[in-house]
């Protein structure tokens, strides 16, 4: 058990987490499964984009793909919603407000059936999908689901059926607190501040961005804060510091993953940019007392090529444990033998995956709270020295935003400096009119980590 003093946490971290509302059967509670999308055609066949595909009819006037029938008094409350957009950190003018306020004073028509339809299908796709467009997301790679759980079309049909305009528009609003809280900091800061009610609305987009609802539990952390939040029904359990990735090709991107097992005693597979650039793979072969002091087994293969692990232990470039997410970036959450980086103010050192103080807990937590093991078989576990994964049987996700404006783990609303300058995109596109034809994919290009561990 010495091995772990600095680690072990005396039950706190599950009192908190039955104290949040799980039983000792079930510590994690299954989501209710979200409404299966029609699998009869993909999304740009059933919506497609309302500007560049119209049908002409043969009187020549152009319907849109989704409009509907509006009367009098839901174009009226469709006015109402768009006028207190604003609240939402949207621009009114966006959704064609004066034009539908000329074709309302005229009565039911079929310009207002076009006019309103289309503004409401822009105010959907804004609320729920975020309004800043791809090419303003910098290494922005969360796949957003909300786009199958609220389908566009299904939302119109049921405003028009309900007549509920602001009803049906307001349940794409994310959950997570901090977006209620921005809400707030936005209506109390005065129109002359310009600066700060724009990084509001530029953060409380990102919360757009992702999916409205995240979960009963899940790990979060917010980049630029440097913390990892492990959140229960709602409610913070544990922090950890973090160390997160140098600004550059090994800044952090921002994904949203799912946690599948905990390793204890992980091994570390060299990446060849350090076997082969940096000479470790001769060095390994040639000085073998020395690569056993270092934990290091190397192999020649037929054509050359050297292979250099390095094996479990305290100088594990890993340290302890990591969590696994498979994902094409290669980024994960890991211990790390240099502990004293926590210490830091600026801790923008790694090269992508994100280090975890206090890691041991995490993973004993994540073993527990996934029912991959007891508590007490993950402390034997942690302590054997062997290299051992416990899978996880109930899936969490892991979350990795990037928010400069945000509660933190005190709770109060804070900036955070803009490490990787992802600001700046956001903020310009809030000055320019709303994207009208954008895509639901990334385009940034997907760097795959290959070196999170040397600290220099």
């Amino acid at each position: 058990m010495n091995r772990l003093a600095g680690y072990l946490w005396g039950g706190a971290a599950l009192a908190a987490i039955m104290a949040a509302g799980l039983s000792a059967q079930d510590r994690a509670p299954t989501p209710a499964p979200s409404p299966a999308p029609t699998p009869s055609a993909t999304f740009q066949q059933a919506f497609p984009p309302m500007v560049s595909e119209p049908v002409v009819q043969p009187s020549m006037q152009v319907i849109h793909p989704l409009t509907q029938s509006w009367s009098v008094a839901q174009a009226r409350a469709l006015v109402a919603v768009i006028e207190g957009v604003g609240a939402e950190g949207l621009v009114p003018a966006d959704y064609e407000l004066a034009a539908l306020k000329v074709a309302l004073a005229s009565g039911p028509s079929q310009e207002l059936d076009e006019i309103a339809s289309q503004a409401f299908v822009w105010l959907v796709e804004d609320l729920r999908d975020g309004r800043t467009p791809m090419e303003a997301r910098r290494q922005w790679f969360v796949v957003d689901t909300d786009v199958e759980r609220f389908p566009t079309g299904k939302l119109l049909t049921d405003a028009l059926e309900s007549g509920d305009i602001a009803g049906t528009l307001a349940q794409l609003h994310p959950t997570h607190p901090d977006y209620a809280r921005l809400r707030e900091e936005l209506a109390k800061t005065p129109a002359s501040n310009t600066a700060r009610r724009k990084l509001i609305l530029a953060n409380m987009d990102r919360w757009r961005w992702l999916p409205r609802d995240l979960g009963p539990q899940y790990l979060i952390t917010n980049v630029p804060e440097y913390q990892l939040r492990l959140t229960v029904n709602n409610k913070i359990i544990s922090t950890y510091r973090t160390v997160v990735g140098k600004p550059g090709r090994t800044a952090t991107p921002q994904l949203a993953e799912t946690i599948e097992g905990v390793v204890f005693n992980p091994t570390w597979t060299v990446p060849q940019s350090i076997v082969k650039g940096e000479g470790l793979g001769e060095r390994v072969l040639s000085n073998p007392e020395w690569a056993r002091r270092n934990g290091y087994k190397g192999t020649r293969a037929a054509n050359g090529m050297i292979t250099v692990v390095q094996q479990p232990g305290p100088g594990n470039s890993l340290g302890l444990m990591k969590l696994e997410m498979p994902n094409p970036h290669a980024i994960f959450f890991h211990d790390t033998p240099s502990r004293h980086l926590f210490n830091n103010e600026n801790r923008a050192l790694s090269h992508g995956c994100i280090r975890t103080e206090r890691a041991l807990e995490l993973a004993i937590t994540m073993a527990i709270l996934g029912k991959g093991a007891t508590k007490d078989e993950a402390v034997a576990i942690a302590n054997s020295g062997k290299y051992t994964k416990v899978p996880i049987e109930k899936r969490m996700p892991a979350y990795i935003t990037y928010f400069t404006m945000a509660s933190d783990i005190n709770g109060a609303m804070a900036t955070f400096k803009d490490i990787y300058d992802r600001d700046a995109p956001v903020l310009a596109s809030l000055d320019k009119p709303r994207v009208r034809e954008r895509t639901q994919q990334p385009v940034d290009e997907i760097i795959v980590i290959e070196d999170d561990l040397r600290d220099g």
